[in-house]
């Protein structure tokens, strides 16, 4: 198995050395056009195996296996006159899948096609690109050792994205989406949604709990393959999801590159409704100009997580379940705020707040929240659970993430309830204005008792500062 970590890192110093490359938002799309296209023919030669008649909609001149898997294959001017050519009568890779179409498996090539539109060849020099495309060979997607691999490169992935600076939206740490997934427990022939799907983290979490949990024969794995959608904006998550649930073995992922408050929220009818909703809305993020006129008057404002809480109450089917982080800013606040939260306690039972340290979504250090509530069912008593940093630990970090084992205790926690240290239960009546911001009234402030001696000592020190300031006020009042 390949050093994955190794081989991105080698990458990006690749490409670095790469005229045509300028920062982490053209590395990663052409990163990810690479890898959805080496991925994609992995799959395809596995289906080949297991499927009778089964061909790849991707024309055979264009296959990865074709053109790149030789390490000794085409490169310099060559390569990239393959790839960019728009000459009618030698049209290049770009050219060919931008427009691609097949009649025998259409909705797999509208997938390469939205991939191929989406995305740019940014590399200058065929030389360099060789290189990567050499990288990428080192990794077999296919090895069942390897089964994890994905998992790996998604996260070597996600940490590039996080440090490029405003990729950090797409981040939420695995432990998280695990816990969320597990305690929300989508079961096989649930229609699972993640609207601000990201890199396909939620999703990817639920098919495996499904499978692990429900999937014994293939009628149920056919279920599950049509339980699962996404929608994304950003085209390099966007391309990375699409080829993460591909590597999860869906093989037509239903994953839209579409913003989802542009959803025409009175046009969701009974049939657009889903069971589960697992997400981290972008938080603090922009919006399109007017798109909150898309929603009912009384709940139209700029902030996009907001917005996202007031299109996932519409898009859930009674006794609905979802799970979502939400920070400090959403919980809190008057007017419209309050308004959305009226409706989230009075359309829902909000049953159970985990209040994350501020540190969880590193380099991000903004206080976050847990929400897990069903559709159907006022709010009466909300559970809050404030999770703690390990012992010892002051932060999360880059080399000390959160971890799925600290969150055991909830997990014990969870279906047998009782108000502890970490725990309390507060009744929805006693909210002031939907107000959720609710610390932990169990936090014991440690009384530290003085001697006389140190209490003088202190006073002593207290006054003299004192005096002090109010010198150094009179020479400058009297102009010293």
């Amino acid at each position: 198995m390949a050093n994955v970590g190794a081989v991105i890192s080698s990458i990006r110093n690749i490409m670095r050395q790469d005229r045509g490359i300028s920062g982490d938002a053209q590395r990663l799309e052409q990163l990810g056009w690479m890898l959805f296209l080496k991925i994609i023919d992995d799959k395809d030669q596995e289906l080949e195996l297991t499927k009778d008649n089964y061909e790849s909609v991707i024309p055979e001149k264009f296959q990865w296996r074709t053109w790149a898997s030789d390490s000794e294959g085409i490169t310099g001017d060559e390569l990239l006159e393959f790839i960019d050519s728009n000459a009618e009568s030698n049209l290049g890779l770009f050219a060919t899948l931008r427009n691609l179409t097949n009649n025998i498996n259409p909705k797999r090539a509208e997938i390469v096609k939205e991939v191929f539109q989406g995305s740019n060849n940014f590399m200058k020099s065929g030389y360099e690109m060789r290189k990567v495309i050499n990288k990428l060979n080192e990794i077999d997607f296919n090895s069942s050792k390897d089964k994890q691999v994905f998992g790996d490169i998604y996260e070597s992935i996600l940490v590039e994205l996080r440090d490029a600076g405003n990729k950090g939206e797409y981040y939420t740490p695995r432990a998280v989406t695990q816990l969320m997934t597990k305690m929300t427990n989508p079961t096989l022939g649930e229609k699972v949604l993640d609207p601000a799907a990201g890199t396909g983290g939620f999703l990817t979490e639920a098919i495996e709990h499904v499978r692990s949990h429900y999937v014994k024969t293939v009628s149920d794995e056919h279920k599950l393959q049509n339980s699962i959608t996404g929608w994304e904006l950003k085209p390099v998550a966007y391309v990375l999801g699409l080829t993460n649930l591909i590597l999860h073995e869906i093989d037509i992922p239903d994953y839209v590159y579409q913003d989802s408050l542009k959803t025409e929220y009175n046009g969701i009818k009974a049939k657009d409704k889903v069971d589960v909703i697992l997400a981290n809305p972008p938080f603090g993020a922009s919006i399109a100009d007017g798109v909150e006129t898309n929603f009912p008057s009384s709940y139209r404002c700029k902030e996009s997580a907001d917005l996202f809480v007031i299109l996932m109450l519409q898009l859930l089917k009674p006794n609905g379940r979802c799970a979502i982080v939400l920070p400090d800013g959403s919980i809190t606040g008057d007017g419209v705020k309050a308004r959305i939260r009226e409706k989230l306690l009075t359309d829902c039972n909000v049953h159970t707040i985990i209040r994350l340290p501020q540190s969880t979504f590193f380099p991000a250090t903004v206080s976050t929240n847990l929400l897990f509530f069903e559709k159907g069912k006022k709010t009466e008593d909300i559970w809050y659970y404030e999770h703690k940093l390990p012992e010892g630990q002051k932060s999360y970090s880059k080399t000390k993430p959160i971890q799925f084992k600290e969150f055991q205790p909830i997990i014990n926690w969870w279906e047998d309830r009782k108000e502890t240290d970490l725990s309390w239960k507060v009744n929805v009546k006693d909210l002031k204005d939907w107000d959720l911001d609710i610390k932990n009234p169990n936090t014991i402030v440690q009384e530290v008792e003085l001697s006389s001696e140190e209490v003088f000592n202190r006073l002593e020190k207290s006054f003299s500062k004192s005096t002090e300031i109010v010198q150094s006020l009179k020479q400058l009042l009297n102009g010293n």
